[in-house]
């Protein structure tokens, strides 16, 4: 489990012709521990751990890796100036010595004009250089992830363009499979207190029609007959929220049935449209009408609207997250544009 050095330089010597060193476990054998092997090893190599169970440990030599020829070169690079460095203060000083006058105060030997003071000026320098770099490369990588961004979002809007497009051609089809029925211009009148009558009976009824989702069809219509063949008001509960919409509702079953809309009242839940089918009603022979859609197609019709605005829900989203991602990619642009022209009059 310890000990490992012999291993550890075969590492770095297999290091300097490939990345990744896989080290092959024996199992079974007593009184190992692979997690103390790999953690040595580590330490010993400074490599980063990839992997470790108990058949391998997967160690990678890292970015910063130098083979021991190349640091061998660097060793002796460093020496050499330290050695140049030396040679040149030790004239430096013999020469300061021979010329020095005996009645002048002594006074404190300066670095100018030595390599200390060229390789001083040259680490600062290089350290300004490399902020700078550093700053101008999270700028460049902040704007490629801005524009990455927003190709992705003006992807995403065109696909939803397209999507309300091709759910807006198959409402549009829908909508013309059906017309809306004209109403009764010669209709029955009735006064004010039959209405009111009329509104209280409706409102005490057990039995109602209840509209869904998909509104006036063609079963609606049948249904709305067969219960005036025993009564004379019908109380039809719609659960629609905006009282416009409701409204259009009440109007739409006046003129498709030929009776007479009493009252719109709001219940606990919904709202309830009271419908007086008159004196002279007259059973039709068809109780379904041709000119409505069916079931299926007035649940398609409603689906069909629910997807749009959907679609348009997210689709305003995007053009907003797009407006956002353009303002701080031009705040960004104009940043580094700045930064640029006060380098070019530093330089200048």
């Amino acid at each position: 489990n310890r000990k490992l050095q012999g291993l550890a330089a075969a590492i770095l010597k297999l290091w300097e012709k490939c990345h990744i060193a896989k080290i092959a476990l024996k199992w079974g054998i007593p009184n190992t521990n692979n997690a103390q092997m790999a953690y040595e090893l580590k330490c010993l190599t400074g490599g980063v751990l990839l992997l470790r169970n108990k058949f391998f440990i997967i160690l990678y030599r890292g970015k910063d890796f130098l083979p021991c020829t190349a640091a061998d070169l660097v060793a002796e690079r460093e020496m050499e100036l330290k050695r140049c460095q030396l040679q040149e203060e030790a004239a430096r000083l013999k020469a300061i010595e021979t010329f020095y006058v005996a009645d002048e105060t002594s006074a404190n030997t300066g670095t100018a004009g030595t390599l200390s003071e060229f390789q001083d000026i040259q680490s600062e320098c290089g350290n300004l250089k490399e902020e700078n770099r550093e700053v101008e490369l999270q700028l460049e990588a902040e704007q490629e992830r801005l524009e990455k961004e927003l190709t992705n979002q003006e992807r995403k809007l065109f696909i939803l363009k397209s999507k309300i497009e091709r759910s807006a051609k198959d409402l549009s089809k829908l909508n013309s499979a059906w017309r809306l029925a004209e109403q009764d211009k010669d209709q029955e009148m009735i006064t004010e207190e039959e209405r009111e009558c009329f509104r209280k009976i409706g409102l005490k009824m057990n039995s109602s029609l209840v509209l869904g989702r998909r509104g006036v069809f063609d079963g609606v219509m049948e249904g709305l007959h067969q219960h005036w063949k025993h009564r004379e008001i019908i109380k039809v509960i719609t659960m629609q929220r905006v009282f416009s919409q409701v409204i259009y509702t009440a109007k739409m079953l006046e003129a498709e049935s030929g009776g007479i809309l009493v009252s719109v009242d709001k219940l606990k839940k919904g709202h309830a449209i009271i419908i007086y089918r008159g004196k002279n009603y007259r059973r039709p022979l068809n109780l379904v009408p041709q000119n409505l859609l069916t079931k299926r197609e007035a649940l398609s019709r409603s689906l069909e609207m629910q997807r749009i605005g959907s679609l348009k829900f997210f689709a305003h989203q995007r053009q907003l997250e797009i407006s956002n991602l353009k303002f701080k990619l031009a705040d960004l642009q104009k940043s580094r544009g700045t930064g640029e022209v006060i380098k070019e009059n530093l330089r200048s």
